[in-house]
């Protein structure tokens, strides 16, 4: 299984404060044959003198992470491919446990990897309790995959930012194979900095391509798309479970941080709606 090579993905931009972390972790992995690409988008501090510092093979090009996380799919030469964020930490077993998993069973194309949020702010301990309640739901997406079925479904989706991770694990599945396998090691998630503000922004940002995404995945809106978009589920799983109500002073910051993100994707959905309306005037 050692000789089987993975291949890590990592988009940057001026990430040069958490890339070390993300890179040590890999070189901390009991599983050893990897390669790591750094596809960068033209950083202005040091990323990619750190990235290649580690012997990273580092891609520049300018364009959202979709386009990014594609063209290091192209350039893998992994039979596996595990995408990840720079300010992401993995805990020693991984890889080890994914491609275990994955050589266990041909039928499985994409396996989630749990995360933890990693921060001393309140928000940032808001949102690791929010994560908690997500194990086993569509609201978890693969990030490891078979790299021939990531190819021969097209990759990420680069026509939409809105739940754009979801989108290569739903074209596999589409192609009839497992995107819902589980390990049980985790990613560290490390949001030391996390501004609500620049969070809201970018959740704005993400609603105005949100009717893409539902127009191009609509034929799984009911199964997915429905549970992912929909408040009314994700309250559930909150308010369902007796353990949300124990921690009430993360609980209520859970409901005030989700409807201020859909209030965010919604004026930017509204936005995007508006602006369509006047270009087919």
């Amino acid at each position: 299984m050692d000789e089987l090579l993975v291949s890590i993905i990592i988009p940057t931009y001026n990430s040069e404060k958490t890339l070390p972390i993300c890179l040590e972790s890999i070189k901390r992995q009991t599983y050893k044959n990897v390669e790591v690409i750094v596809v960068d988008n033209f950083s202005t501090d040091r990323t990619v003198k750190i990235a290649r510092s580690y012997e990273a093979r580092v891609i520049q090009v300018r364009g959202e992470r979709t386009k990014a996380k594609n063209i290091g799919l192209r350039l893998a030469r992994g039979k596996y491919v595990l995408f990840i964020d720079s300010d992401m930490e993995l805990t020693p077993t991984v890889i080890e446990e994914c491609v275990k998993l994955a050589e266990s069973n041909p039928r499985i194309g994409g396996i989630v990897i749990p995360e933890r949020s990693v921060g001393n702010s309140y928000w940032v301990k808001v949102r690791d309790f929010e994560r908690s309640f997500y194990a086993g739901t569509p609201i978890e997406s693969a990030r490891f995959f078979r790299r021939d079925l990531a190819l021969e479904a097209g990759g990420f989706d680069e026509d939409t930012v809105f739940y754009e991770e979801a989108t290569l694990p739903y074209k596999i599945e589409k192609l009839g194979y497992n995107v819902r396998a589980r390990i049980n090691s985790y990613i560290l998630h490390h949001e030391e900095g996390f501004s609500l503000l620049k969070w809201l922004k970018k959740k704005y940002y993400y609603g105005r391509t949100a009717r893409i995404y539902i127009n191009k995945y609509k034929d799984l809106y009911n199964e997915h798309i429905k549970k992912q978009v929909n408040p009314i589920y994700r309250f559930k799983l909150f308010f369902l479970n007796g353990r949300f109500w124990k921690k009430q002073h993360l609980a209520i910051g859970v409901i005030v941080l989700k409807i201020l993100e859909y209030v965010a994707s919604i004026l930017g959905y509204i936005n995007a709606l508006l602006k369509s309306s006047r270009k087919e005037l």
